[in-house]
C-alpha cells in the first residue's frame, strides 16, 4: 500500500482495525481510546464526535488539539522500521498508535 494512501483512508475504517487489533493482544476499545486521546489530546467525547464524521486520518491528526509533548519518547520498530526515524510527521503519529499492538503496559505506553 503506498503511503498515501493511508492518509486518505476513512477514519471509520481504521479505527475498527485498531481496536481487533488491541483486541488481540487482550487490550480493550477503552484502552485504545485512552491512548489516541493521550497522542493527540482530543477529549473522549472529541473523539467521538471525530469518529462520527467521515473523516480521512490525515484530517484527523491535522484537527488534533496537540501531540503530547512525551510522544517523542516513543521508540522501537514498527513494520521493520524505526518510528524515531521515520521522516514523514504524519507517517510518524499514524505508526505511533502501533505502541498499544505491541502489548506494552498502558504505564509504558502513556509514558506515566
Amino acid at each position: 500500500m503506498p503511503r498515501q494512501s493511508i492518509f486518505n483512508m476513512s477514519l471509520n475504517k481504521i479505527y475498527p482495525a485498531l481496536v481487533q487489533k488491541a483486541e488481540r493482544k487482550n487490550r480493550t476499545q477503552a484502552e485504545v481510546n485512552q491512548i489516541i486521546c493521550w497522542l493527540t489530546s482530543y477529549s473522549q467525547s472529541d473523539l467521538d464526535t471525530q469518529l462520527a464524521k467521515d473523516i480521512t486520518y490525515q484530517t484527523f491528526f491535522e484537527e488534533a488539539p496537540q501531540m503530547n509533548p512525551n510522544c517523542a519518547l516513543i521508540t522501537g520498530v514498527v513494520c521493520g522500521v524505526l518510528v524515531e526515524d521515520i521522516e514523514d510527521p504524519l507517517m510518524q503519529k499514524i505508526r505511533w498508535l502501533d505502541e498499544l499492538a505491541k502489548g506494552k503496559s498502558m504505564e509504558k505506553i502513556l509514558r506515566s
